[in-house]
């Protein structure tokens, strides 16, 4: 028997019922042959055909879903529902994102309900993109946006002021976030701003960003 489920940012949670087996497994990311797990309070990526070391199996998946083996069990889990069989209390929710060998800190999450990758940016004031990002997620700046300028590491150029419905980095989600459509291709990676980590703690620890909600 399958269930369709499904997440992006995205948050599926699966408690096994035997004894010493994977306990929690949320989906953070879909891609096409690929998917970030977190198995255990560990984030692994798996790509078509891996095994995490926890036993999980990804046999394929698209934006849109993924089908995992756990236990010998296939089960398909697809976008927009969050199941749980946790009931225990659930300590303060945090993220953290490794610093790569540029620099910088890179991490996958998801705008209005579709996987994204983010480059977090203390610098930036909003949650920013270029409009090529915008279009392929379905945002419509030129019909909704407003018209502004803004200042990019080119100079000055044509930007919309839109509203976000939400921004997810991993469990860290908001709803209403303010974004910024910059004309072109620039920014490559949309930049995860102030506008979603205002609402934020945001701590730097050596290599890694520390992401969590404010008390």
């Amino acid at each position: 028997m399958k269930r369709f489920f499904s997440l992006i940012a995205l948050l599926i949670i699966l408690q096994t019922a035997s004894h010493g087996a994977v306990q929690q497994i949320e989906v953070q990311a879909l891609m096409p042959g690929m998917v970030v797990l977190m198995i255990d309070g560990q984030r692994t990526t798996l790509k078509t055909g891996q095994q995490s070391a926890q036993g999980v199996r990804l046999i394929s998946s698209t934006t849109r879903a993924a089908i995992l083996e756990i236990d010998g069990v296939r089960k398909t889990y697809r976008m927009g529902n969050t199941v749980s069989t946790n009931f225990a209390q659930r300590e303060q929710i945090r993220e953290q994102v490794m610093m790569d060998s540029y620099g910088m800190f890179r991490a996958y999450g998801s705008i209005n309900g579709q996987s994204v990758r983010f480059l977090v940016d203390t610098g930036a004031s909003s949650v920013s993109m270029s409009a090529r990002a915008a279009r392929k997620l379905g945002i419509p700046y030129r019909l909704e946006g407003e018209p502004i300028t803004t200042h990019t590491a080119s100079g000055v150029a044509r930007g919309w002021a839109v509203k976000l419905k939400s921004v997810r980095l991993g469990k860290l989600l908001e709803h209403n976030v303010r974004g910024v459509v910059i004309e072109g291709d620039y920014p490559k990676y949309i930049l995860l701003g102030m506008s979603f980590l205002s609402r934020m703690k945001v701590e730097k620890e050596g290599n890694k960003m520390v992401i969590s909600q404010k008390k």
